[in-house]
């Protein structure tokens, strides 16, 4: 049974016509709202994942639960339709169950609070945040085990709960869930700094109200949804044609050494109306890989990559869904059965972006972006100091951003765009280890006229024993690159041990024990190029060895001689360039690199960890009550 709204006001708000600057005036006091949000929660919180990188998203929706202004896409409509009981003023809601909400978060450490926000004895519109706590419990610290077989090893689980019940905090609740996480002080303190962004958020919403009244700030919150779709709809009948197109991409492996698994999805237009097809996107996985795909999430990445693509100077938010028409197989990849684990989710996520930017662009090849947002590498450091005192570490880091139409892919950066590393002198201050190295990875991008944007080396120099988890992909199906562009490279995990043995860890592990001076190389993959390497500028070349971007070796994949110092050799580089055209064939749209079975094959040679093997589909159980 759906939510119940109770208001004490039950007169209807009235139709307003919005004047330009007013409008003006709302827009950029909500946008302004979101930012401090995310001001207030990092400012508050304790743990690096949200105070450092930023891992949490806000959103102020109108009163039926559009997103207005925010980054992830509503939580909201699945909410309301998920929880059996009332809403009134004062009450703030606590989940992070992802069935709950039809997958708007999704896995069991993304903790969401959802608030009300009334004037007037009126519901007039929504605020919510949600952030990636360190610890949820479960069985492996983190909470983020690689080989879950569903989801109730991975830590616990809030279905829809009133943490304030008309405005009174509901204590028991918060001693109950920090109870189960391993960072109990940094859970309270970053749950108590989520719900502070939403009091933010409703602070400024009523100040609106006040200024200029009920019915205008609903009246400008539904002109912003509608500009948003009068823009969408002209994005999509001049991007999207009626003919299908399809992509499909891997990700690499299940963590328990089945893989690659597809992700398929054809995209077409009917009338102003935009398809989006994931049939033929294998079945879900025994394993934590599987990602609880919500459609109306989808949408907002969806719109996210029409924007970022087409018109940047669009406001995106969620005035468009009407128009997008999202298709997922119940018991595949993207939407599978509870109790399904999800917990390395991230994997699927990321090739999402990658598909889009396929099929966004097959249309118009010059608009196509290649492959390379891919995933989102996760690192866990875990253990006793010498004090005796639990630490735990959950970071982030970054790979190479694909090469793209208007330039080079940025070198090692954020799948999500406000994402930040954490400082190497905080990892250092906080953790028992040193950071020997972070740097760019030379050659690591795909070669092309905008270069991939290059890995990340990171190497870790552990100065007390622990335990380690990493998550990673793109170890076995490398970053395409498209219009000519070369693949990127692949990521590599390497464990040195402080004798010298040296072990090549997989993409995907929990609890590996490190001792004190124990080293582990990070090394992440870098982004697939984008157009002929042998357009590129030869000076640019040349200026990128000088910076360490690219190696004299390297140089030759754009038909570059360079010296040792950097100094491009003019008549050498023609007679190459004009070698290289003349004996190669025409350029693929795609260039994926070897095919899957080569890659099989060529695996233990090339990355010292065996091949993954094909996955074997069972007949799926019969699901669980999910309540």
């Amino acid at each position: 049974m759906p939510a119940r709204i109770l208001e004490t006001n039950a007169q209807p708000l009235a139709a307003r016509t919005v004047d330009p600057v007013t409008l003006d005036i709302i827009e950029n006091a909500l946008r302004n709202a979101r930012v401090e949000m995310d001001a207030t929660l990092f400012r508050t919180a304790l743990s690096p994942g949200i105070r450092e990188q930023g891992d949490a998203f806000p959103l102020i929706a109108e009163r039926s639960g559009k997103m207005v202004v925010g980054q992830f896409g509503s939580f909201i409509d699945g909410f309301l339709r998920n929880y059996d009981g009332e809403i009134e003023d004062g009450d703030i809601i606590l989940l992070n169950d992802p069935y709950s909400v039809e997958g708007a978060i999704s896995h069991n450490n993304d903790v969401l609070a959802i608030m009300p926000i009334y004037h007037s004895g009126r519901l007039i519109a929504w605020s919510a945040m949600f952030g990636h706590m360190t610890d949820v419990g479960g069985k492996v610290p983190g909470s983020l085990p690689t080989d879950a077989g569903s989801i109730f090893e991975e830590g616990f689980r809030i279905p829809p709960v009133k943490l304030y019940r008309k405005g009174v905090l509901q204590s028991d609740i918060i001693k109950i869930a920090a109870h189960q996480s391993r960072m109990p002080e940094w859970f309270k303190a970053d749950l108590h700094a989520i719900v502070a962004s939403c009091r933010v958020a409703s602070r400024r919403v009523v100040e609106l109200c006040e200024r200029f009244g009920d019915e205008v700030l609903a009246a400008a919150m539904d002109d912003l949804l509608a500009r948003n779709h009068r823009a969408m709809a002209h994005l999509i009948s001049t991007a999207i044609g009626e003919a299908p197109v399809y992509f499909e991409d891997y990700v690499c492996d299940d963590g328990r050494g089945s893989g690659p698994f597809k992700i398929k999805c054809a995209m077409w237009r009917e009338g102003e109306k935009v398809i989006l097809d994931f049939a033929g996107t294998d079945p879900q996985s025994d394993s934590s890989i599987n990602f609880y795909l919500n459609e109306n999430m989808f949408k907002m990445f969806f719109g996210i990559y029409m924007v970022m693509v087409f018109d940047p100077q669009v406001m995106f938010n969620d005035g468009f869904y009407d128009l997008v028409d999202v298709r997922i197989p119940d018991g595949s990849l993207l939407k599978p059965k509870f109790p399904a684990a999800l917990s390395c989710r991230t994997h699927a996520l990321g090739r999402i972006f990658d598909v889009l930017g396929a099929l966004l662009g097959q249309k118009t090849p010059e608009f196509l972006c290649a492959a390379g947002f891919s995933s989102s590498p996760h690192l866990m450091f875990s253990g006793y100091d010498k004090t005796g005192e639990w630490f735990q570490l959950f970071q982030i880091g970054f790979g190479g951003i694909p090469g793209r139409p208007f330039g080079d892919g940025a070198d090692g950066h954020s799948l999500w765009p406000g994402f930040t590393n954490v400082p190497n002198e905080f990892l250092e201050r906080y953790f028992p280890m040193i950071i020997e190295r972070y740097e760019s990875v030379a050659d690591s991008g795909g070669a092309g006229r905008y270069r991939g944007g290059n890995g990340i080396h990171m190497t870790y120099r552990f100065t007390e024993s622990g335990a380690i988890a990493i998550h990673d992909d793109r170890w076995f199906v490398p970053p395409w690159g498209v219009n000519g562009g070369e693949p990127g490279k692949r990521s590599w995990k390497l464990l040195v041990r402080a004798d010298g043995e040296q072990i090549a860890l997989p993409s995907k592990c929990d609890n590996i024990q490190v001792e004190k001076d124990d080293l582990l190389h990070f090394v992440t993959w870098g982004g697939g190029g984008w157009g002929d390497p042998l357009e590129r500028e030869t000076e640019l070349v040349g200026l990128e060895i000088r910076r360490g971007l690219v190696s004299v070796e390297g140089a030759k994949a754009y038909g570059v001689i360079v010296s040792d110092a950097g100094v491009v050799d003019l008549a050498a580089t023609e007679a190459l360039r004009a070698s290289l055209r003349s004996t190669r064939g025409p350029l693929p749209i795609f260039n994926r690199g070897p095919d899957i079975e080569e890659l099989r094959a060529r695996c233990f040679e090339e990355t010292g960890l065996v091949a993954p093997r094909a996955p074997v589909w069972r007949a799926a159980p019969l699901p669980l009550a999910a309540e």
